[in-house]
């Protein structure tokens, strides 16, 4: 008996020195991460970087592209975020210039696709996925009013579309800012605000939310909806009538990326999120929601994704579209606010 009691012991403390002893709820670390990734995202990236990384609770604080920007700025001397992730990596090269994030180079960062890190030293963020501007378009609401699927920007101009169009607010919308900066940098300024003015005069209103107007094309509420490559896909495959056109004389595109905030007080675990951000595991989870991820390799393309969408993406310098944001929406804004949606 006294043999098998201590061969029990034994195998007891073998077990404990080799099996990881789980975080209790009361030894996790809250990390407040600011996002603008969908709702439906949320719950598997926390149960991804929670499974990496289980020191760490992560506690989102999500709203659009533009709201979460316009917040962090306006929190600059007082941030209250750890970390940001799913962001439009313009935003947070404007973050980066003012100084406002840490900087660190993920593990494993120097193996992802050269758009995706950042060529500003020191490093300080890093992307994950790439967004393509496209429109989705409604062809059996086409039909009823004579109008043809689209090819290039310049077809939405037609008079059959007059009142049928709505893209996103590119203030509140990150969807919306890389569409009008992919045509003031694809087209050339004078000639990008001179196609902006026309369109407008088609366009019924400008939403708060990047994939809204496909959404409402899907629906038949409107004929043509300015949005991104995976919505469009989703919506043709849930049934809906649309055609997802990349027009043929390129598009506006937008990364997301992640940063440490750099007054975080959970600089030890950020940095293993951040390490976590940059696995081929991270990757595929981001694959299952775009098309054109970072690390080399992974893919995951869904049904109806429009074959010629990557190769459509105009030479987008995103330092530009951080540079001249502000200047580029206010704008905008004195042109076009009348037709904004209402909050």
């Amino acid at each position: 008996m006294k043999v098998l009691g201590l061969l029990a012991l034994t195998l007891a403390l073998t077990s404990s020195l080799t099996v990881p002893a789980k975080v209790s709820a009361a030894e996790r670390t809250k990390l407040t991460i600011y996002t603008a990734l969908e709702n439906d995202q949320l719950g598997p990236f926390k149960a991804g970087i929670e499974r990496a990384v289980p020191e760490v609770e992560v506690v989102w604080v999500r709203d659009s592209t533009g709201v979460i920007t316009a917040r962090f700025l306006a929190e600059k001397d007082n941030p209250r975020a750890d970390m940001v992730m799913g962001l439009a990596a313009s935003s947070l090269l404007m973050f980066e210039k003012q100084g406002l994030l840490a900087t660190y180079e993920p593990k494993g960062a120097d193996a992802l696709k050269p758009a995706f890190r950042d060529s500003i030293r020191p490093y300080s963020w890093t992307g994950t996925d790439a967004s393509i501007g496209v429109i989705c378009f409604n062809t059996a609401e086409a039909e009823k009013d004579g109008a043809k699927t689209p090819a290039r920007w310049a077809d939405l101009l037609v008079p059959s579309l007059k009142g049928k169009v709505v893209m996103p607010h590119p203030a509140s919308s990150g969807t919306g800012y890389l569409l009008v900066a992919g045509w003031l940098q694809g087209m050339g300024e004078e000639a990008g605000w001179a196609f902006m003015d026309k369109l407008h005069e088609n366009i019924a209103a400008y939403l708060h939310s990047g994939s809204a107007p496909c959404v409402q094309a899907a629906r038949g509420e409107r004929t043509a909806g300015l949005s991104l490559d995976m919505r469009g896909a989703a919506e043709k495959s849930k049934g809906a009538p649309l055609a997802v056109v990349v027009p043929a004389d390129g598009t506006g595109w937008d990364e997301e990326a992640y940063a440490i905030v750099g007054t975080t007080k959970h600089l030890e675990l950020a940095r293993k999120v951040a390490d976590w951000g940059a696995t081929k595991a991270a990757n595929e989870l981001y694959a299952k929601s775009y098309a054109v991820v970072a690390y080399p390799g992974v893919a995951n393309v869904p049904a109806n994704y429009p074959a010629n969408a990557e190769a459509a993406m105009i030479k987008n310098d995103l330092g530009w579209m951080a540079d001249n944001r502000e200047r580029v929406l206010a704008e905008w804004s004195r042109r076009y606010e009348a037709k904004a949606a209402k909050k």
